[in-house]
């Protein structure tokens, strides 16, 4: 395809000659993998959808190592996504919406009401939102801590396939950026929200990723699809060979890896040249170019499409470039987008 090239636009945060010296490096990347659609139409349909039927998915425990733990997908009446903790049943639904979020610095944290209402790691639950195009969900889980899954995402993915996805009589709504605008980092990154072009309800993505390991430099572009999303769902999270070890040694002694329920099939564990952690089941990632695109597809879907989904009932059409972001960076400019009142809804 055609490099595309994007207005930076309004500078929200950031350097502006950071996020231009950043925007001239992200230009020289060529693109490793495209997954475009010709129709400027939403592939998920002009109606709201909700699920058919209740499913749950079981796992071990992200953060409680040796545990069981359930999460159930069911129907939801209420537009957008809600999570109840039925161990606690005095306490609200909490919404899936940047306004509870709760911490973002090393995975995302929703809650709301009491301290106690809360759900860890929740990126890789709330991505199929706009990653599956299901607008209305009831997340039912037993405690704070979601399951895991050697497959990423993809349990999760076949729980909603189990449940259904079936059309409301509710027309879908859509919110865009108003204008272009861009969020710069102090590592050369940045992101980039672009007005969605009149007609187009989609849902285009530019993510690239650098890293001074094997993972090197990754760059794919794609429209939000049900297809692409389900592909992309099968990618693990990452971490260097050092960062896994010392989970499992000396991070012991931390709350926040001390039960981390990561093992070597659960992660991709990388190096300076070398992946270690490669499995059968994400061979798809394997290109001929002979990169190995795990790392950005989790990045792309699974991690920016997480944050993209916290704009709450709404679907985000328009464009997002991500350059070397992150969680954190994600999430604060979703928050900026409302504090500046950035956000339009699309007629």
């Amino acid at each position: 395809m055609e490099m595309p090239q994007y207005p930076i636009g309004r500078i929200v945060s950031g350097s502006e000659a950071s996020i231009r010296a950043a925007y001239e490096e992200f230009k020289q990347l060529e693109i490793d993998e495209v997954k475009v659609l010709e129709s400027g139409e939403d592939p998920y349909g002009e109606y709201r959808t909700t699920l058919a039927s209740e499913a749950p998915v079981s796992g071990s425990g992200t953060f409680q190592a040796g545990t069981r733990q359930t999460l159930t997908f069911a129907p939801s009446e209420k537009p957008g996504w809600w999570i109840r903790r039925m161990d606690l049943p005095e306490q609200l639904d909490t919404e899936v919406h940047v306004k509870n979020l709760w911490t973002s610095a090393q995975n995302l944290v929703l809650r709301s009401g009491s301290p106690h209402n809360y759900l860890r790691m929740v990126e890789h639950i709330i991505a199929l939102k706009l990653g599956l195009g299901v607008d209305n969900v009831l997340i039912k889980v037993n405690s704070g801590d979601p399951p895991l899954f050697n497959e990423s995402s993809l349990p999760l993915v076949k729980a909603i396939e189990h449940a259904k996805i079936v059309k409301t009589e509710t027309k879908a709504t859509y919110i865009t950026v108003k204008e272009p605008v861009a969020f710069g980092g102090k590592r050369g990154d940045f992101l980039l929200f672009l007005p969605a072009k009149p007609g187009d309800k989609k849902l285009h993505i530019d993510c690239a990723i650098k890293w001074n390991t094997i993972i090197g430099t990754q760059r794919v572009v794609f429209d939000a699809s049900y297809d692409t999303f389900r592909y992309a769902s099968l990618a693990r999270t990452n971490a260097t060979l050092n960062q896994y070890r010392f989970a499992k040694t000396i991070g012991k002694l931390f709350a926040a890896t001390r039960n981390w329920g990561y093992d070597d099939k659960k992660i991709l564990i990388h190096g300076p040249k070398k992946y270690y952690t490669k499995q059968k089941a994400q061979e798809c990632f394997e290109k001929p170019s002979g990169k190995y695109l795990e790392p950005i597809w989790h990045r792309a879907t699974l991690d920016l499409m997480a944050a993209l989904s916290l704009t709450g009932a709404d679907r985000l059409c328009g464009t997002v470039v991500s350059f070397r972001a992150g969680h954190t960076q994600d999430c604060d400019a979703i928050r900026a987008l409302y504090r500046n009142n950035l956000l339009t809804q699309v007629e």
